[in-house]
């Protein structure tokens, strides 16, 4: 079953036909929403709102134990999750789709694993792809197939937030090879490898980075709103092919 993790402007999914709310409870708490199961053209979807379905939980403290596990627990074995970013590359400017393939974590104090070791195991699991290369195709094909530009690739850079990055932060996030920083991406990748979960991710950005484009002197929190309605209209059309044209 496939499902979709919606960010920042994506909060509910309006061409999801809704067939229930699930209340679900996990060992690691509760997730930030109640799960919506429906269908989008036809075939089942479960949608999860990261950041709560009135977007109130800050990044930091999302319990990303808890929703993937619950996506999981739903029968979900695909997930897309949707990401706002901010550019740092120069092609990453406002408005701009992106599939990245890779992420480096700066973030701490967050709850990243399942294998914690209180049951005597030690458990490692490889990363060495962090995003699924067959979700990664899906998402491009389907923006391929409605017109949509979309970045093939890219180096997503995880900071804690919820604060906005420095200058010298962004300098030091793109010498380390980042294209785009965001919030949100770990543990929630790390952690969907750990459960053997398909995971891709769409990173949509809504502003150039601190220092870069026309953020070069401050980050326009205006202009991230007025760019996140329509990019997210565009997410939810890609999104619905995705879904329609799976195997």
């Amino acid at each position: 079953m496939l499902g979709i993790i919606g960010g920042s402007g994506l909060t509910r999914m309006a061409n999801l036909a809704t067939d229930r709310r699930m209340e679900v409870r996990t060992p690691y708490g509760d997730p930030s929403a109640p799960l919506i199961s429906g269908r989008i053209a036809g075939r089942e979807v479960v949608f999860l709102a990261r950041h709560g379905e009135e977007h109130t939980i800050p990044p930091h403290r999302v319990n990303y134990r808890a929703n993937l596990w619950a996506m999981r627990g739903a029968g979900v074995t695909e997930i897309a999750a949707i990401f706002s970013v901010g550019g740092i590359d120069e092609a990453l400017g406002p408005g701009v789709l992106a599939v990245p393939d890779q992420l480096i974590d700066y973030t701490h104090g967050r709850a990243h694993t399942y294998f914690d070791g209180e049951d005597g195991n030690v458990v490692h699991v490889d990363f060495t792809r962090p995003f699924s290369p067959a979700v990664r195709v899906g998402l491009l094909r389907a923006a391929a197939r409605v017109g949509i530009a979309a970045i093939d690739g890219g180096v997503y850079g995880v900071v804690n937030g919820p604060r906005l990055e420095s200058a010298a932060e962004i300098d030091r996030l793109e010498r380390d090879g980042a294209t785009m920083v965001g919030m949100t991406g770990m543990p929630e990748a790390g952690l969907a490898r750990e459960l053997g979960l398909l995971y891709g991710a769409l990173a949509v950005s809504v502003n150039y980075a601190a220092g870069r484009g026309n953020s070069r002197e401050q980050v326009s929190v205006e202009q991230i709103r007025n760019v996140l309605e329509p990019a997210m209209g565009r997410v939810r059309e890609l999104l619905e092919h995705w879904v329609r044209d799976h195997d």
